[in-house]
């Protein structure tokens, strides 16, 4: 196996921890460990209480009743709880491709969703979402692309970095896509539940045989450093995970699983919170981006807290650069998800640091010329 080298995470390695204003990650503003206890009502007296003991390979089994409860309709036994989706991700990647096999990924996306699949060994084909077509999903793309070979789809909806997303109707059309070849479809639920224009989508590992989920605390929870993920995955599938995770990370942290037992159970409390500043921030940025218009074509995301617009006159590499080197201002370009005329501006953080930001962005932009 040979990975390429990760452009994102390389990117964030050397400009994140560089940044006083953040406008370039995919999640929410996250929260402190007062405020969630106080807003879950778990006590200091409860975590004092907690035994560091190894804990179950799957997961705490009342976090994957919470996660199954909340995505899974209530089958616990098709849940892994995991380190992040990153974890979920590279797991399935191991347990279902296989070398000379045929996956179909969205792009742009995030790396890891189709660069591991190439590592495997597979032969990856692009279901491109086009600037022509405001980066809305094209099924008939997607069927044009699908052969005899094709083993798996993978796509996240919200999409990162552009915000696309899917109707009801569309994602039907997807999964029936899928079942006609017998594809597995791995469906990237990280964004899901971050929607302006419509209800969230149901999950297709609900209803789907060959559908499997991931999720994360990570995005629109406000809890990166939580780590703590889940896959959602037909039993057969549970149990090849389990085998492959005694190689990687044998289980998570029984201090991680109580607090994320306590998020799921208030979890729509948490989400509200910052659905509702991740729209006003979008709003903010669309008229941010018709002030700008002569450097930047806006494309509005429907779903997430990330879009993609494409940089006019300037180059976005170079402004990225400037931002973080000159400005503390991180901001992600598009070369590290293969388009580089575009950067991810991520909204869903706090509205002063996001106005600070753009205020920057529209600087450097005005230097550049």
């Amino acid at each position: 196996m040979e990975f390429p080298m990760a452009r994102l995470e390389e990117w964030m390695r050397r400009a994140y921890f560089e940044a006083d204003f953040d406008i370039g990650s995919s999640g929410v503003e996250n929260y402190r460990l007062r405020e969630l206890r106080e807003l879950v009502g778990l006590s200091l007296d409860q975590l004092d209480d907690v035994v560091f003991h190894d804990s179950n390979t799957l997961g705490d089994f009342a976090l994957r009743q919470a996660i199954a409860h909340r995505y899974a309709g209530g089958k616990t036994e098709r849940v892994m709880a995991t380190h992040g989706s990153t974890e979920a991700n590279y797991l399935l990647h191991l347990a279902l491709v296989n070398p000379g096999e045929e996956v179909i990924a969205l792009a742009s996306a995030y790396q890891q969703l189709w660069s591991l699949a190439q590592g495997l060994g597979a032969s990856v084909r692009f279901w491109r979402l086009r600037p022509e077509n405001r980066f809305h999903p094209d099924l008939d793309d997607l069927r044009k692309l699908i052969s005899p070979r094709t083993r798996i789809i993978i796509v996240n909806f919200p999409h990162n970095p552009t915000g696309a997303g899917l109707s009801r109707e569309e994602q039907h059309e997807l999964v029936a896509a899928a079942e006609r070849c017998g594809a597995w479809l791995i469906w990237d639920a990280a964004f899901a539940e971050l929607v302006y224009t419509a209800p969230p989508l149901p999950n297709p590992a609900t209803w789907y045989p060959r559908a499997v989920s991931m999720g994360t605390l990570s995005k629109a929870f406000g809890l990166p450093g939580m780590r703590v993920g889940w896959c959602i995955a037909p039993p057969e599938i549970i149990n090849r995970l389990t085998s492959l995770r005694d190689y990687v990370s044998l289980h998570l942290s029984p201090l991680v699983e109580l607090i994320a037992r306590s998020v799921l159970k208030h979890a729509d409390q948490i989400l509200a919170n910052r659905l509702s500043a991740a729209r006003a921030n979008l709003a903010h940025c669309e008229r941010w981006a018709s002030a700008q218009r002569e450097f930047v074509e806006w494309i509005a995301p429907q779903g997430g807290v990330t879009a993609f617009p494409r940089l006019l006159h300037v180059d976005s590499d170079e402004v990225c650069r400037r931002l973080i080197a000159h400005h503390r201002v991180l901001t992600v370009p598009g070369s590290c998800f293969g388009c580089p005329e575009h950067i991810r501006l991520g909204f869903g953080g706090a509205r002063g640091e996001l106005e600070v930001g753009l205020d920057r962005l529209a600087k450097v932009f005005h230097e550049s010329t």
